[in-house]
């Protein structure tokens, strides 16, 4: 019984002795894999190739891929020199170390220093596992796989790419920018040491949490550098002499809306500083809102048809949606693309800058639209009624044109309209009665800075998309001309500018451009509610303004006037006066007055308490008719839109007695 129990005994060591063997020959033979390397956090990049976007990994780890050619000399002379510096020497193990180690273990009775190597720590880096004796048997036939199958320099990256340094900051590029607000290449010697200490004991050893521990652990490997030569007596008293830092730096992330879902190590079309400064320029906007108004600004470069900088919502309130893309969210332009309904008509001969429009109260079957202000201008020039974005002209011409045709030409140009389910376009589309995204609203205005063709905007570096022809270069110039004088309250000029405000003041717009650039400002709720009592003139122009001021103005020269000939000078007219009835005139009620007026540009245009009379211009006069005794408001407008006001009374028609 005894001799069979041994024999078992026996073949269950050979056993256990064979599947060691055969596990460390696996090890030797299939170094450990390397698939934690590839899950990396990802860094974005500006178009002059410096990060503007910081984003941790799936696992919620700062970890960036750090190549020893990327980290300051000093920290890598440290490192080896203090940690291992036979690193370019042995074969992934240090024997010596080994030995050593074994030796004082026996003596002392229990582990008083380590053997484990660099080439070690990176097998344990890539496979964390608990710290058995048969597990760093393992780790160093893996450290010797290693090293037969990669280079020195590649496995000195994969430490700088994997070790830990508190928290959830894990390699030296994650580390050097959260810690010191330093590139790697930048480190100092006090940083550096910081560092090798902090990877020893990540956690315990934390400088914002442990700032006492971690300055003595830090002092340690600084001492052991200047003994080791790697630092001058100099350096180590100064690097002694610096505080270790007490809190993390706050890496960016701009415009996460654009950036978040690039690919790591994507470059942008974005200006970073420009960037930047737009950012902080609309968070001191949206201060003074209320807390579900947001703010959307797009800076594009109209001849590249590339964002240059974009501020699309408060991230980090969803009180105010920052999570919405803002310049994807179809939204009412208001009257923001009547610029493009008066350069197609301008080009299919329904009107020029100088054709007459009456801008007076009319109805167009069931719609009747009414100016913003209220106050109607008469007989205005087209160029006029666009400058002045008057709406009657705009609905009339939009009526000639026909808005189906609008409506297809904007598609066309790859900047569809959005109707509700089933419905055909309509007169209201003049004034925003369609819907459509900030980002197709910028494209439309790069191609009326520029050539008249529309390309859909991009915001990677050097994609190039086709263009579709909107309006020819001409048309587009005479268009940007009607737009172009200086912005309220400003003394900037050579930008051309165009205002929006949809229905119940939801979406205040403001379109400014110069020769190479174009902005965009949308001011709102992104729930679509309304906003009484604004208007785009007073939130979203001063905003333009003060976006204009970031960057280069480069003005819009203006066009050579049209050449106009006369034969002479014009008579001075004289001046516009009612002649009958005389202001504050009291007049029996005899049945139908004849109004009657003196001066002025004719034709001539009579409204009473608000609405138009037929007028006749060969003299100046219009029948009115009262409906009944009481005081009539009248107002005289001439084609140039001088006007007069009024106030007459009818009296009762006198009764016979009886």
């Amino acid at each position: 019984m005894r001799r069979r129990l041994k024999t078992t005994l026996t073949r269950l060591s050979l056993l256990g002795l064979g599947g060691l063997l055969l596990l460390l020959v696996g090890a030797y033979a299939f170094p450990p894999s390397l698939s934690r390397l590839k899950v990396q956090g990802r860094i974005i990049n500006d178009r002059h190739g410096h990060a503007i976007a910081y984003y941790t990994d799936p696992q919620g780890e700062w970890k960036y891929p750090t190549s020893a050619a990327s980290v300051n000399k000093v920290m890598i002379r440290m490192l080896i020199g203090i940690e291992d510096h036979r690193f370019y020497h042995d074969p992934g193990i240090d024997p010596l170390a080994i030995a050593r180690a074994t030796v004082q273990m026996l003596a002392a009775g229990h582990i008083v220093s380590g053997a484990s190597t660099l080439t070690m720590q990176v097998t344990r880096l890539l496979h964390p596992a608990p710290r058995t004796l048969t597990v760093k048997i393992i780790e160093a036939f893996q450290a010797i796989s290693l090293t037969e199958h990669y280079s020195k320099s590649r496995i000195l990256s994969m430490w700088l790419s994997l070790a830990p340094f508190g928290g959830n900051i894990v390699g030296v590029k994650a580390a050097a920018h959260l810690w010191f607000g330093e590139n790697p290449d930048q480190l100092s010697p006090a940083q550096a040491a910081l560092l090798i200490a902090l990877c020893r004991r990540p956690e315990a050893l934390r400088p914002d949490r442990h700032p006492h521990a971690a300055t003595i652990a830090r002092d340690k490997v600084l001492a052991e550098a200047e003994r080791l030569h790697l630092l001058s007596p100099h350096a180590t008293r100064e690097a002694l002499s610096t505080p270790v830092p007490r809190h993390w730096h706050r890496l960016p992330a701009q415009t996460p809306q654009l950036t978040a879902a690039l690919p790591n190590g994507s470059t942008t079309s974005l200006d970073g500083p420009l960037n930047a400064a737009l950012t902080a320029l609309a968070h001191r906007d949206l201060t003074a809102m209320r807390p579900a108004e947001s703010l959307a600004i797009l800076i594009v470069n109209a001849h590249r048809h590339a964002i240059r900088a974009a501020y699309l919502g408060d991230w980090a309130n969803p009180r105010r949606a920052g999570f919405l893309d803002l310049s994807r969210s179809i939204r009412s332009p208001g009257s923001a693309l009547k610029p493009f309904l008066y350069g197609l008509a301008f080009a299919d001969g329904l009107a020029g800058p100088n054709t007459l429009f009456r801008d007076l109260p009319a109805n167009f079957g069931a719609y009747g639209p009414d100016d913003f202000t209220h106050n109607f201008m008469g007989v205005v020039t087209a160029a006029s009624a666009l400058r002045r974005s008057l709406n009657l002209p705009a609905v009339k011409l939009m009526r000639r044109y026909r808005p189906d045709r609008f409506a297809a030409h904007l598609k066309a140009a790859g900047a569809p309209l959005a109707l509700p389910l089933g419905a055909k376009p309509t007169l209201p589309l003049a004034l925003g009665g369609g819907g459509i995204s900030m980002r197709r609203l910028a494209a439309l205005y790069a191609g009326l800075a520029t050539n008249g063709s529309i390309t859909r905007l991009h915001w990677l570096k050097g994609v190039h998309r086709p263009a579709r022809p909107l309006l020819t270069p001409s048309i587009a110039a005479e268009i940007a001309d009607i737009l172009t004088r200086p912005l309220p309250g400003t003394q900037i000029n050579g930008i051309a500018w165009k205002t929006g405000t949809s229905a119940g003041n939801r979406d205040d717009w403001a379109a400014g451009f110069d020769q190479h650039s174009v902005i965009i400002v949308w001011v709102g709720r992104p729930d679509g509610g309304a906003l009484p009592g604004a208007a785009a003139i007073d939130r979203a122009v001063p905003i333009l303004t003060q976006v204009a001021g970031l960057i280069k103005i480069f003005p819009r020269q203006p066009l050579p006037p049209r050449r106009v000939f006369t034969l002479a000078a014009p008579p001075k007219l004289a001046q516009l006066q009612l002649a009958y009835p005389p202001p504050g005139a009291a007049i029996a009620d005899l049945g139908p007055i004849q109004l009657r007026a003196t001066g002025g540009q004719r034709p001539l245009t009579f409204l009473i308490d608000g609405k138009p009379l037929r007028s006749v211009a060969a003299l100046s006069s219009a029948r009115f008719t009262p409906s009944a005794p009481g005081y009539y408001r009248i107002r005289i407008i001439d084609a140039r839109g001088h006007s007069i006001r009024a106030e007459f009374r009818v009296l009762p028609a006198h009764r016979p007695q009886h």
